[in-house]
C-alpha cells in the first residue's frame, strides 16, 4: 500500500494504482498513514471515511470499480471533457474527478489555494483548454460561486456541474437554474466509488432497490468492503437474489425509474459534504462550563445543507462553546447557534426528545 500524503501528485499516483501499481491510500489531514496488515490484490484505492459513530473506516476499491464509475459518469454526462478539481483528493468525489480525467486522457485543472474561493475557481476555469467542461462541488461551494458574477459566468459554460455529498437545498437548486447553470445532483458514497445516481436516475449498470425503507445499491462500482473489518463488510454488503448490494443507511423511495432519498436512518448530519455525529459535538459541549446538558440536533441550512444547533438550559458563553467545537471537530461541526430553554423535553425513557428539540430549533425559538 502506498500512502499519499497531502501535497503529493495525486493524479500520477492514482494513474499508477489503477494501472496495477500498489494500492493507493490518500491520507486525510490529521489521519494516520499506518499500513493495513494485508491489502487484497484486487484493491487499487483505499478511501478513509467516517461512519455513524464517527469512527474511521477504510473503504477498499478495485481498479475495475473506480473505472466503471468513471465510464458510467462519462456516458451519463454526454461524453468526455476536462474537469476542474475543486474538492480534496482524499475524498471520493475529488478522486473521481481524477479518475474521470485519467479515463478521458485529459488532465484536470485544480483550484489553487488553501481554501476554496470564487476567485480561485475562476482562475482555474480560465486555464482550461477543452470546450467540454465539468466540475464537481458540494452545495456550499456552489452557493459561493453563485454569489460571484464572474464565477457564475464561468459556470454557465460548463456542460454539467455535479453537486453531491449531501442533499441540495431547493433554494440553491432554483438559484442555479435561474442563473443558467446546469446542475446534476449526484448521489453515492465511497462504498459505490462515488456518485452512481444522477438526478435520481441510476447511471451505468447501477441498480436500486429499497428494502424496508432503506436504499440499497448494486453495480460494478461497489467496493470490495472495509479493510480490517470483515464483520462490518458482511453487515453492510449483502447478497439478495444472487446479487451483491450495499446497504446505504439512507431512507428513500424507488418507483422503478427514479430514486428519492429522504434522509439518514441514523442521526448523522452532513454539513458542507462532511459527516458530523451530533453525539461527538455534544461530548465537546459538555466539557464547556454551562453546557453540561446540551443536546445537538440537525436543521436545514441554505448554504451547508444541514447544520448542528445546540440546545441547553445552561447559561454558558455561547461563543466559547461554538469555538471549542470548531477547534476539536472542525468547522463543519460548529453549531450554527445556541438555543436556551427552561427545560429539555424528555421521552418516557428519560432520553432527550430529539423530535421536539428539532422542531424547536427549526422554529428558532430562544
Amino acid at each position: 500500500m502506498r500512502a499519499l500524503e497531502p501535497g503529493e501528485d495525486a493524479l500520477a499516483a492514482l494513474r499508477d494504482a489503477l494501472a496495477g501499481g500498489p494500492a493507493l491510500f490518500p491520507v486525510p489531514p490529521g489521519a494516520s498513514s499506518r499500513a493495513e496488515p494485508t491489502v487484497p490484490q484486487r484493491v487499487a484505492l483505499i478511501v478513509e471515511t467516517s461512519g455513524s459513530t464517527g469512527a474511521p473506516k477504510r473503504v477498499a476499491l478495485s481498479a475495475d470499480a473506480v473505472l466503471a464509475s468513471a465510464a458510467a459518469s462519462e456516458s451519463a454526462l454526454g461524453g468526455p471533457g476536462q474537469w476542474v478539481l475543486a474538492l480534496p483528493t482524499h475524498y471520493i468525489a475529488g478522486l473521481n474527478v481524477l479518475a474521470r480525467s485519467i479515463a478521458a486522457g485529459i488532465d484536470p485543472v485544480a483550484v489553487e489555494g488553501e481554501h476554496f474561493t470564487a476567485e480561485g475557481f475562476v482562475k482555474a476555469a480560465r486555464r482550461m483548454g477543452v470546450p467540454e467542461r465539468f466540475t464537481a462541488l458540494v452545495p456550499a461551494q456552489l452557493a459561493t460561486l453563485l454569489e460571484d458574477d464572474a464565477a457564475t459566468k464561468e459556470l454557465r459554460g460548463f456542460q454539467a456541474v455535479l453537486v453531491g455529498g449531501q442533499p441540495m437545498p431547493v433554494p440553491l437548486r432554483e438559484a442555479a437554474a435561474a442563473a443558467g447553470v446546469r446542475v446534476v445532483r449526484s448521489y453515492g458514497s465511497s462504498e459505490t466509488s462515488g456518485g452512481c445516481v444522477y438526478d435520481g436516475v441510476p447511471i451505468g449498470q447501477t441498480a436500486v432497490r429499497v428494502d424496508d425503507g432503506e436504499v440499497w445499491l448494486h453495480g460494478p462500482s461497489l467496493a470490495e468492503g472495509y479493510l480490517g473489518d470483515p464483520e462490518l463488510t458482511e453487515r453492510r454488503f449483502r447478497m439478495h437474489d444472487g446479487l451483491r448490494w450495499w446497504t446505504t443507511g439512507d431512507g428513500g423511495t424507488w418507483d422503478g425509474e427514479r430514486l428519492t432519498v429522504t434522509g439518514r436512518l441514523d442521526d448523522v448530519l452532513i454539513s458542507g459534504g462532511v459527516k458530523v455525529a451530533p453525539a461527538a459535538v455534544e461530548r465537546v459541549l459538555h466539557e464547556v462550563p454551562g453546557f453540561a446538558d446540551a443536546v445537538v440536533v440537525a436543521v436545514g441550512d441554505a448554504r451547508w445543507g444541514e447544520s448542528p444547533v445546540a440546545i441547553t438550559t445552561g447559561t454558558g458563553d455561547a461563543a466559547a462553546a461554538i469555538a471549542a467545537v470548531e477547534q476539536v471537530l472542525g468547522a463543519p461541526a460548529r453549531p450554527a447557534r445556541v438555543i436556551r430553554v427552561e427545560t429539555i423535553p424528555l421521552l418516557p425513557s428519560g432520553k432527550p426528545d430529539r423530535v421536539a428539540l428539532r422542531a424547536l430549533a427549526v422554529r428558532g425559538a430562544d
